[in-house]
């Protein structure tokens, strides 16, 4: 076991290079943990503007400062570049690519192939390096993708190379939790693989969570953003069920959640968004279809979470109808375009969908967010307007699509004539109609 000992002995006296694939939301915080620990850190992804971004110090990840950027890249603690070359030397390499879906659903696995196959070919020819893969995707993805791509010219895993499975579980945002707070499942080929895994991620992680297999890895990942689409779905439904009931759902969640024991409150909203939560459990779902399986618990919420925008949209058209007036002509304002409160990211908003849906149906959108300036997407061209009385109080009617801490709620609900709450942001302090879901 001469590569597994140089490894570990390499890691624990923070003597090994680490090399990231993919300087993205997950990667670039990674790639910060290692350098602030000690490591010297090399970056690659195939986005130049990203690469000079950070050569300059700068970052464009909301949860990395720039600040510590310019720190790690002066102090050559940290560097980036688009070419794989940098690799060859390297101890350990997490792979941190995208993982989108196809129109079709099925999972693109594409950006984890080419990396692996770049990766294959700068890896030392007698080995001695440690590969982890941690973008989502389905259950056994690690040992029948990566693993043939990397064991070549008789290069065997679990003694000349070392290859696991660590799912990200970054949730940006958050500042209760960290890389190094977080827990981090790990799962490995062999038993070498998950020592030499568990023994780098334990520099820069408190709690190392070990499980039997990758394939067990990948299936956590998942079954932590299913439980949510799940949940999220069915309080959706809870929603539309209260709805037709003429009940209010946000009193009905709130009482429920006194309960100390057996229940978990899930809230409704305008559907879900952000790279992990629509798209995960989709990646479940496909796997079980090539086996001849239904994930019908799957299918059925995201049949409930993706008909969302189209209900606010209909909540919106009743307002105005009471109101006298049709959604066609009508001043939206919508606030707030990210995926989630306080971030920046637009990524499968939901407000994407009602944005379009309210100009299919003549209205005149505009939006605020405080974190989104410009929104340049999905046939969307819209900059985000100045946040006024006059803006407020000129809308025919005010969309809160997502409930950033940064507005002044009470400000915003004693101006606004009509407003459809999707986040209940306005409960208590509204002078003007409010509609809720």
């Amino acid at each position: 076991m001469e590569h597994k000992q140089q490894l570990l002995d390499r890691m624990a006296s923070r003597e090994a290079r680490i090399g990231i694939v993919g300087l993205g939301y997950v990667g670039l915080p990674l790639a910060v943990a290692f350098a602030q620990e000690g490591f010297q850190v090399v970056g690659v992804d195939l986005d130049g503007r990203k690469v000079s971004a950070l050569l300059r110090g700068e970052s464009y990840v909301e949860d990395v400062p720039s600040a510590v950027i310019a720190a790690l890249v002066n102090s050559g603690q940290f560097s980036a570049g688009t070419d794989y070359a940098a690799l060859a030397d390297v101890d350990a390499i997490s792979i941190c690519v995208p993982t989108p879906l196809r129109k079709t659903k099925d999972p693109d696995i594409s950006y984890i192939v080419d990396a692996t196959e770049c990766i294959a070919s700068y890896m030392p020819v007698d080995g001695g390096q440690l590969i982890i893969l941690e973008s989502t995707t389905y259950p056994g993805t690690t040992d029948e993708i990566v693993l043939p791509r990397l064991s070549r010219d008789g290069l065997e895993v679990g003694r000349d190379f070392f290859l696991a499975f660590s799912p990200e579980r970054i949730d940006p945002g958050r500042t209760d939790f960290t890389v190094r707070t977080t827990p981090k499942v790990i799962g490995g080929v062999t038993p070498n693989c998950l020592e030499v895994a568990v023994a780098l991620y334990g520099t820069v992680v408190d709690h190392p969570v070990s499980v039997s297999s990758t394939a067990t890895a990948e299936m956590v990942k998942l079954l932590e953003n299913t439980f949510r689409a799940v949940n999220i779905g069915l309080v959706n439904e809870v929603a539309l069920m209260c709805d037709r009931l003429g009940l209010n759902v946000w009193e009905v969640v709130g009482a429920a959640a006194t309960k100390p024991y057996g229940f978990m409150p899930f809230y409704p909203g305008p559907g879900l968004g952000g790279h992990c939560i629509p798209i995960d459990p989709h990646y479940l779902s496909w796997k079980l279809r090539t086996l001849n399986y239904t994930a019908r618990f799957i299918e059925l919420a995201a049949e409930v979470n993706s008909h969302m925008p189209d209900y606010v949209v209909g909540k919106v058209g009743d307002a105005l109808n009471a109101e006298r007036k049709s959604i066609n002509g009508s001043r939206v304002l919508v606030l707030g375009v990210a995926y989630k409160r306080d971030v920046g990211d637009v990524r499968e908003s939901p407000a994407l969908d009602v944005i379009h849906l309210l100009g299919q149906r003549g209205a005149e959108v505009t939006y605020h967010d405080p974190y989104v300036a410009s929104l340049r997407r999905e046939g969307i061209d819209l900059d985000s307007i100045d946040l006024t009385t006059e803006a407020l109080a000129a809308a025919d009617c005010v969309v809160v699509v997502t409930d950033h801490s940064d507005y002044d709620w009470a400000w915003i609900g004693g101006t606004a004539r009509l407003t459809v709450d999707t986040r209940n942001a306005l409960k208590g302090q509204a002078a003007g109609t409010v509609v809720t879901l």
